[in-house]
């Protein structure tokens, strides 16, 4: 506990009050985070919509200007993973739970349940779900991953910083981001990777739990989450106990095996031309309508308006408190890479997994409603993936895979979060204590209960807007310092040639 920083006690302080309150006022916490969360969607959507565009143009603009010849490491650094498996880190690392939980709920949902623009169970609404469910888990997603890595990779490799959300605001900050205001940067940072990881832990039980009561009828319930949680928190504390290259390696192995078995399983067996014709119309669509999605606010029409916070405002601040993990564990498997060919690879080659994957999944569910095969928006949320895989050969064993999957993505995430965390808690060290961990893996349950426990998916929802707002100026500030650092580096160039 020696190595332990300001970060560590400010951070853990503001969670076990968050903690202690569900405890005490459950009905207290949940009104809080609602009003809060209606408060931030009504008033500052807009925020949202404009600043997540404006990171999807900083990653092109690197893409396309002569500073993406500079290389996230010193001049002569090569990668450390070949091409295959930083993309495989990448897609495993961003995605993993979210994937499992919505790659046939959203689609089906925007489709058959609640269109973003039209009359649900037309063949618009269904063109409609698709493309924006690719805006949704697209570039705009993955914009906001590759900022926060890229700058942590750049001050890192490049500047030999340490790998502080708050070092990165050196150029901006000076002495002061070693400092109180650099504490205070660490400690937001923290807090949203706390809330972030545990939603979607929270997330993770509750379609475990789905899944279960969908197999074998325990029913959909607290104590059911309450038990999962527990029972994965020990699994994953274990893990971590192992050490990060072996418990995440060879759980990351797993995932991707799973995965890939389950992707194989619905392509083949589900309506494979309908999906791949589904796929390949809709990156079409999304392609042309990519900047009236970024900025569609609708103004004018207050139900167009609950639909944009209710599924866009959430994934924007969903992605972006998962930004500081997410962002951690892609800088530190990117060294090596120059700018322009990290921003390629983060930006759009999980993309058109993603949209595969939703395809398949999404396409399936739809296929199977429209042809009057099984109403799958009937179901529960947490249930459509199962409801899907009833319908076809080996279906019982592809929803334990899928279980088992969602497990493992479960352990992983947690796993490569309490990393994080006590790197980020003890002034970025890269082997935190133990001790140190095995706190961060209790907060991240806790947390993710006391969600649960005050208001279920809805809860989880909420504190991932509230957590989202702050971080987001963090990352406005980054890419700010991220430029004059790389102008500072051009000037030093540009005297050492003269010289």
């Amino acid at each position: 506990m020696k190595k332990v920083t300001t970060v560590f006690w400010g951070a853990l302080i503001i969670l076990l009050f968050i903690v202690a309150f569900g405890v005490a006022t459950p009905g207290g916490l949940e009104d809080a985070t609602a009003n809060l969360q209606g408060i931030i969607t009504d008033t500052l959507g807009w925020y949202y919509l404009v600043i997540v565009s404006v990171f999807v143009l900083v990653c092109l603009f690197f893409a396309v200007s002569p500073y993406g010849k500079i290389k996230l490491g010193k001049p002569d650094d090569t990668p450390d993973y070949n091409y295959a498996t930083w993309f495989a880190m990448l897609f495993s690392a961003g995605m993993g739970i979210g994937l499992v939980f919505w790659g046939a709920a959203e689609p089906i949902s925007h489709s058959m349940i609640d269109s973003p623009t039209t009359e649900p169970g037309t063949d618009q609404a269904i063109l409609d779900a698709m493309r924006f469910t690719y805006f949704h888990w697209g570039v705009h997603a993955w914009g906001i991953y590759a900022v926060v890595a890229l700058v942590l990779a750049y001050f890192k490799f490049r500047r030999g910083a340490p790998g502080l959300i708050s070092s990165t605001l050196e150029p901006l900050l000076g002495k002061y981001a070693r400092g109180t205001a650099g504490n205070v940067v660490d400690i937001i940072a923290v807090t949203a990777t706390v809330i972030g990881v545990a939603s979607t832990l929270g997330f993770g039980a509750v379609q475990i739990n789905g899944g279960l009561n969908y197999l074998l009828g325990v029913g959909n319930s607290f104590g059911v989450q309450f038990a999962i949680i527990a029972i994965v928190t020990v699994l994953f504390m274990i893990s971590a106990y192992t050490g990060l290259n072996k418990g995440i390696k060879y759980l990351s192995n797993v995932n991707m095996i799973l995965a890939i078995l389950l992707f194989l399983f619905m392509l083949i067996v589900g309506p494979t031309i309908y999906s791949l014709n589904l796929f390949t119309n809709t990156i079409g669509t999304y392609l042309q309508t990519l900047p009236s999605m970024s900025f569609r606010i609708s103004p004018l029409n207050e139900e167009g308006r609950e639909w944009i916070n209710g599924w866009t405002i959430f994934f924007w601040a969903w992605w972006i408190a998962w930004a500081p993990f997410v962002g951690s564990f892609i800088a530190r498997v990117s060294k090596g890479r120059t700018l322009r060919e990290f921003v390629l690879g983060v930006l759009f080659v999980p993309c058109l997994v993603g949209f595969l994957w939703f395809s398949v999944f999404g396409g399936t569910a739809i296929s199977l409603e429209t042809s009057g095969v099984a109403m799958i928006s009937e179901l529960a949320t947490e249930e459509a993936l199962f409801g899907v895989f009833a319908n076809f050969p080996l279906g019982l064993i592809m929803s334990y895979a899928a279980i088992t999957l969602i497990g493992t993505f479960f352990i992983t995430s947690a796993d490569s979060g309490t990393f994080i965390l006590g790197m980020q808690t003890t002034g970025g060290h890269l082997n935190p204590p133990k001790m140190i961990k095995l706190v961060w893996g209790i907060m991240l349950s806790a947390t993710a209960l006391i969600l649960l426990y005050t208001g279920g998916l809805q809860a989880l929802e909420n504190a991932l807007i509230i957590a989202a707002l702050p971080f987001s100026i963090i990352m406005i500030m980054m890419v700010l310092s991220l430029f004059k650092a790389l102008r500072q580096e051009k000037k030093s160039d540009q005297a050492g040639k003269r010289a």
